[in-house]
Formats: structure tokens, C-alpha cells, sequence
């Protein structure tokens, strides 16, 4: 069994929820650093950053991300490592989100490998993006929704489209599943087809979360957990918040013999440090 230090990433929001889904979902930068700062306590090194606009939409503006990285990293100090999302949700086209991610320059940012792998961007202007990601020493995770993703990444690291750097890769379980709900299995397909050497972590939909951070604790992975995919304890019953689901998977580490990564400890992994 692996004694890996396990890197906790809480994802606090996400691009969809709002509060009337949970009372203590975090959308603006004050809430967002409260909870910060309680998922820090709890066991988790790195945040999973979304921002809303003023109606409280999904945005990727670089100015409304700077005041909330701004209020956050004051209310941790450098015990998180804070990372962006340049997520679409159906509302950014590619060129959008990679402009962002340069004008921002985050200290790590989240990345989906189908959203910016598009004609518009085409071989030569990932090739372009992802060297600037490692010449700026940009954290950077790469989102695989499937097996299919994770393939197409295969093949651009193959063909030097993608350069050799410190990447992680995040495997989406149960995204396309019925009603999206995760299984633990759905872990399989990936590890079966993951044959590069990047650190990998997984992410799950609804209550069946818990379980798969298990399975992916256990396999040597890293876990992702918070509102943006699961407001349910491992009992069913309903989250208070989202410390209260991270303090689940720091358990599951413990059991398992895997102490938690410090977030310097993540900077010095990921060339950031």
C-alpha cells in the first residue's frame, strides 16, 4: 500500500451551485476564504478556486480572480496552494480561457483537456500554451473526463505537442454516468489506461464520493472532494459544510497510512516551490 503523501484538494463551489442549493456554499471572496481556511484546518492543501460575477454566475474574469485570490491567500497564508479554474461551463469558448490564464498567471490553475483542445487553438497553440504553463511554473492539472481524454493526452505528449513538465492529471469519475453518480469502478478504465508518469487524483459526483476517495487513496492517488461535486456525508446524511467532507478524507487517509501533503510540499513536487 502506498505511503505517498496524499495531496486533499477541497472544491468548495464549483461553476453551478448556488446558495440555495446549501446555505454554506462560498461564492464571494470573503466566504470563500472562511472556508479556505476551515478546509485548511481540516486536511486540505490545495483549493479548487471558482469565481462568480455580480448575479452570481460563473466567471473567469482576471480582475474578480485576483481580489479573491487576494482575500483567500490572506486568510491562509501560503498553507494552500490556490488553484484556478479555467472551466468553459458551457459559457467560455477556448481562446477566452487560455487568454485568462495568462493575464492571471496563478500559481496553479485547472485545465480541461477537451475544452481547449479545439480547431481555434489547434496542435501549435497548445504546443504554445502549455510551454508558456512550464516556463511560468504554472501548477498545472489536466482534467480527463474519460478514458478517450486521457488517450488524446497520451498522444500529444507523444508527439511533443504537449512538453515534458511536472503535469497532474485529474480522472472525472462518473461524469457521463446515469443520474452522475460515481462508482468506485469507474476508476479502473483510467488506471488501466494511464501509462505516463503523471501524479493522478480523481474527482466524484454525489454520495458515493467517499468511496471512491477510498479507491483512489488506497491505489496511491490524490483525492478531490467538496459542494462542487457532493454535498452528502458518507452516511447520506446531508454535509454542514465543506471542512466536514474534507475531514472525511483526511480520515480515509489516515486508515490507510497516508499523511496528508503540506502545500510546500505540493509547490516542491510541482516545480513551484
Amino acid at each position: 500500500m502506498s505511503t505517498l503523501p496524499l495531496i486533499l484538494t477541497v472544491a468548495p463551489n464549483g461553476a453551478y451551485k448556488q446558495p440555495a442549493d446549501h446555505p454554506a456554499l462560498p461564492i464571494t471572496p470573503a466566504t470563500l476564504a472562511a472556508t479556505a481556511h476551515q478546509c485548511l484546518d481540516a486536511g486540505a492543501a490545495m483549493l479548487h478556486l471558482h469565481i462568480r460575477d455580480s448575479a452570481g454566475r460563473h466567471s473567469l474574469d482576471v480582475a474578480g480572480y485576483r481580489d479573491a485570490l487576494a482575500v483567500v491567500r490572506a486568510a491562509v497564508g501560503d498553507d494552500m496552494v490556490l488553484q484556478v479554474t479555467s472551466e468553459a461551463a458551457g459559457v467560455f469558448e477556448a481562446p477566452a480561457q487560455i487568454a485568462m490564464v495568462r493575464a492571471l498567471r496563478p500559481e496553479a490553475v485547472s485545465v480541461g483537456l477537451r475544452e481547449i483542445d479545439k480547431p481555434a487553438i489547434g496542435d501549435a497553440g497548445l504546443a504554445d500554451f502549455f510551454a508558456w504553463l512550464v516556463r511560468e511554473r504554472v501548477m498545472t492539472q489536466v482534467i480527463l473526463y474519460d478514458v478517450k481524454d486521457l488517450q488524446r493526452w497520451q498522444q500529444l505528449r507523444a508527439q511533443g505537442v504537449i512538453p515534458d513538465g511536472r503535469w497532474s492529471v485529474l480522472f472525472v469519475l462518473g461524469r457521463y454516468s446515469a443520474g452522475q453518480t460515481s462508482d468506485p469502478r469507474d476508476l479502473v478504465p483510467f488506471l488501466y489506461a494511464h501509462t505516463g508518469d503523471e501524479p493522478w487524483s480523481v474527482c466524484a459526483f454525489g454520495a458515493t464520493e467517499h468511496a471512491c476517495v477510498m479507491a483512489a487513496a488506497a491505489m496511491g492517488g490524490h483525492v478531490r472532494v467538496g459542494f462542487e461535486n457532493n454535498l452528502s456525508l458518507l452516511d447520506g446524511e446531508r454535509a454542514p459544510n465543506n471542512a466536514a467532507l474534507v475531514r472525511q478524507a483526511a480520515q480515509a487517509a489516515a486508515c490507510l497510512g497516508r499523511p496528508l501533503a503540506t502545500a510546500q510540499q505540493i509547490r516542491a513536487q510541482f516545480g513551484a516551490g
